[in-house]
């Protein structure tokens, strides 16, 4: 229910930048996991409370009027302190967080993820964990929103800017391998391309365009699994890299993994925040994060590939 006290309050605060930022209610209730009379509802409060119209709701998608242009201003800075306040009382174990939005990258779903949240959850006793797997590039666009508190995603690369927004603590890096069915090599066969909807799609068709290669492919798929099914069924080829491997185990003993049969590529991942928001957190979780990383993913590939050493490795 809406606040009818004539108070504003930081839920609807938080709705009201939804709507401003997503220009629908629809959209901004799915962002924000309510219905949408719940939005309407506190747009109404938050209006009623400030005595002012703030959006245009009869316009497509919504604008905001002058005196919500001005109130939009404050209210991300409201947020921002609320924020950071809650990151200053929790003390340096972290046992004072109460609420943690984490969004990951879908390749470490398998083992890293589920290892990750169940350390999180033994220094966190109180704390409620909120978890959104998806594309590298969907998580980032929920961590500037502010759906989320900290990603990990693919880094985009030296052309990417975000204005330094955001605090970055490296990860990992790893090389991008061929995938070939196994004891068969490439000849012959047609590229199972990663789809180029997704960073890492589009980082694969910019390289073989930088090495002026037009290989023939008839399919462009968005799962590791998918993907690799049709390679150890002898349909084709494709780039991928360990960490697709390790998402997609099941397939490996069907295929065979060799360093790309031309130049070189690599893609770094990387938990980010928002800069100066949650004090040494972010800085913590990833600290667990590459301890799992290196036991769960690394040693395991490079056991079985020990030609990775040096581009398979924590940053």
């Amino acid at each position: 229910m809406p606040d009818t006290s004539g108070r504003v309050t930081l839920w609807g605060i938080e709705v009201f930048l939804a709507v401003a930022e997503e220009g629908a209610i629809s959209l901004a209730a799915r962002r924000l996991g309510v219905s949408p009379s719940a939005v309407s509802q506190q747009l109404t409060g938050i209006e009623s409370a400030l005595g002012a119209v703030l959006l245009d709701r009869s316009a497509r998608p919504m604008r905001l009027t002058p005196a919500g242009a001005m109130f939009r201003r404050h209210a991300q800075t409201i947020l921002n302190e609320e924020a950071a306040a809650r990151a200053e009382l929790a003390v340096s174990d972290l046992t004072g967080l109460t609420t943690l939005r984490l969004g990951m990258i879908e390749d470490f779903d398998a083992e890293v993820t589920p290892a990750l949240l169940t350390a999180l959850s033994l220094d966190l006793k109180g704390c409620r964990f909120l978890l959104e797997t998806g594309a590298s590039h969907r998580l980032l666009d929920a961590l500037e929103s502010r759906a989320l508190d900290v990603i990990v995603a693919a880094e985009a690369g030296a052309d990417a800017s975000d204005d330094g927004w955001r605090e970055v603590h490296a990860i990992l890096v790893e090389p991008f391998v061929a995938v070939t069915p196994r004891g068969r090599g490439t000849d012959g066969l047609p590229l199972i391309q990663y789809t180029a909807r997704h960073l890492m799609g589009r980082q694969i068709a910019g390289h073989l365009a930088r090495q002026n290669l037009h290989l023939s492919h008839r399919f462009e798929l968005d799962s590791y699994h998918a993907i690799l099914a049709m390679v150890a069924a002898g349909e084709g080829w494709t780039i991928l890299t360990p960490l697709a491997l390790h998402h997609a185990a099941r397939f490996r003993a069907g295929v065979d993994v060799a360093p790309l049969p031309f130049a070189a590529l690599d893609r770094s991942l990387s938990l980010s925040a928002r800069g100066g928001v949650l004090q040494d957190i972010p800085g913590q979780v990833a600290g667990r994060l590459r301890s799992l990383v290196q036991s769960r993913v690394i040693a395991p590939a490079l056991a079985d590939w020990p030609w990775m050493t040096d581009a398979l490795r924590l940053l």
